[in-house]
């Protein structure tokens, strides 16, 4: 054994990796979406087993609410306001200086992520292996769902809020069906073949809104990086072809069989190649407002709705308004929400219209903007 592989002596021992698969993960690059509580241990995790690059992108920075499971970040960098992206960089270069880490500090949209997993011509990112999920709303994901089925990339979910959880390992079915994958043991659905609308804004919890206990977020992201590492290494066969969901504090552990998901329905994304994330069909989109020191968010997915009921797939108004009172002021009338939020000791003023527009007040930046938005709203 050579000395650059040492420190992964008790890993190589393993039956599964050996010396050629820890040489397949050092040649390999992984992009972490999102640097919180998920990522975090995403990057860790994959930063210590040896992944040889890790990209890791994030758009906001660090709070002390966030020590409770963002298992990277200490108190320092709360005081320094550090970019999460940057700080983990600094931390996981402490850990394993063998390894590549790029940070990037940056809103993921339409508009970018392609460039960043080294997609689009003349992009400065190389092409990236795998897609590992760390991100805190529906958009982004259907966004990198878009990009993995367009070109034949693995994309491994997870979530968790509250003490639920979510993993699922997303083996793309690709337009010529040539992927190593496709043959042994088989493409995997994919998010829109299971869901094949993104949940209403508001609709979804989020750690800011309901909490979070940290232990399930440690469970959730470690079951990622099992995952990650088995496509890392070509293994496909041992990736679980089943959603698994717990609760750790029911003590509920359900394993669900989605593979005839794709057979069965029409997947727009799989089986249409129609990638509307990617191209901005669905989604939201942001404008400074002038002179008020605010951003407007308008989302493309239909309307809202009113009242306890919202009908047509809208976001359900008074959910939302008990969700923001736990945070602030709120006043709330059948037209709109407006909530006087206090994040990261800024003070912001978030008002929500049953159109499916918010804007938020306090900033011009649209980072921060879709920042507050998904972190008291959702999706």
């Amino acid at each position: 054994m050579t000395q650059s592989l040492d420190r992964y002596h008790r890993q190589i021992l393993l039956p599964c990796f050996g010396e050629e698969g820890q040489r397949k993960l050092l040649g390999s690059t992984a992009l972490i979406l999102g640097c919180g509580a998920l990522g975090t241990m995403n990057a860790s995790m994959l930063a210590r087993a040896g992944v040889g690059r890790l990209i890791i992108i994030d758009r906001d920075f660090i709070e002390l609410t966030n020590l409770q499971r963002q298992i990277l970040f200490n108190e320092a960098d709360v005081a320094n306001a550090i970019p999460k992206a940057a700080a983990a960089k600094e931390k996981l270069s402490g850990i394993n200086s063998d390894i590549e880490i790029i940070s990037v500090v940056d809103d993921i949209n339409h508009a970018n992520l392609e460039r960043y997993c080294g997609l689009t011509e003349g992009s400065e990112y190389p092409r990236v292996d795998v897609i590992v999920d760390g991100v805190d709303n529906f958009e982004t994901r259907y966004l990198a769902n878009d990009v993995a089925v367009k070109h034949g990339i693995p994309y491994i979910y997870g979530g968790a809020v509250g003490t639920f959880g979510a993993q699922y390992a997303i083996l793309p079915h690709t337009e010529k069906g040539d992927a190593p994958w496709e043959k042994l043991p088989g493409a995997t659905p994919c998010l829109r073949c299971i869901f094949e609308q993104m949940p209403p804004p508001g609709l979804t919890p989020t750690c800011d809104t309901v909490g979070v206990l940290g232990p399930v977020v440690s469970i959730i992201a470690n079951l990622e990086v099992v995952e990650t590492i088995k496509v890392l290494l070509g293994n496909f066969a041992a990736v679980r072809p089943t959603m698994l969901n717990i609760d750790v504090w029911e003590n509920t552990y359900r394993q669900l069989k989605i593979a005839k998901a794709y057979d069965v329905g029409d997947c727009p994304c799989c089986k249409h190649r129609k990638f509307e994330f990617i191209d901005g069909f669905f989604g939201s989109s942001t404008t400074t407002l002038c002179g008020r020191n605010a951003v407007q968010l308008t989302h493309k997915q239909g309307h809202v709705g009113t009242g306890s009921h919202s009908g047509g797939g809208g976001m359900n108004f008074d959910e939302i308004a008990d969700r923001l009172r736990k945070h602030g002021k709120v006043t709330a009338n059948k037209f709109m929400i407006r909530a006087e939020l206090t994040d990261n000791g800024n003070p912001y003023e978030l008002t929500l219209f049953t159109d499916g527009r918010a804007i938020v007040k306090g900033t011009k930046e649209s980072n921060i903007a879709r920042s507050i938005y998904a972190k008291y709203v959702g999706a």
